[in-house]
């Protein structure tokens, strides 16, 4: 019985680790949900138990945005290079999903509520920004980038 037991408890863990590993660390392709296309490769990271995103290369731009300025930015981030900007801020675990957080939209300057939710074994991330309640919102996919 006592071998029993030690063997039960690592073929949970083996089987559960899996869903809570789970996490939205590292980098996402970002397709538009108007046009479809790509549009950039962003850094999801963590830090004190909150997850932020910033900005790595603009696919559309021909130095992959390197020389880009956010001028719709509202501030502190207006004429910050959009190359390293943090447009996703302060989500938190929230079950299987990420809340409480916000993200801008460089293009607009606007800032909208955030949650989002990784799909397909974490393959896929959807993000949701809304304003006030989530239906008023929009959904992107992104993709994971190995």
């Amino acid at each position: 019985m006592k071998r029993c037991l030690p063997i039960a408890v690592a073929l949970v863990l083996w089987f559960v680790s899996p869903v809570f590993a789970a996490s939205p660390v590292g980098l996402w392709k970002t397709i538009d949900d108007e046009t479809k296309k790509e549009k950039s490769i962003v850094e999801i990271f963590e830090q004190g138990g909150r997850f932020y995103g910033r900005i790595v290369k603009l696919l559309q731009e021909p130095d992959g945005g390197k020389s880009k300025l956010c001028t719709k930015c509202p501030a502190p981030d207006t004429n910050r290079p959009m190359i390293g900007l943090v447009f996703l801020k302060d989500l938190r675990p929230d079950g299987n999903e990420f809340s409480g957080g916000t993200i801008m939209d460089p293009a607009k300057g606007k800032v909208y509520r955030c949650k989002m939710e990784l799909a397909e074994g974490g393959k896929k991330l959807k993000v949701r920004g809304f304003l006030g309640v989530s239906l008023l919102g929009r959904t992107q996919v992104w993709e994971r980038v190995n």
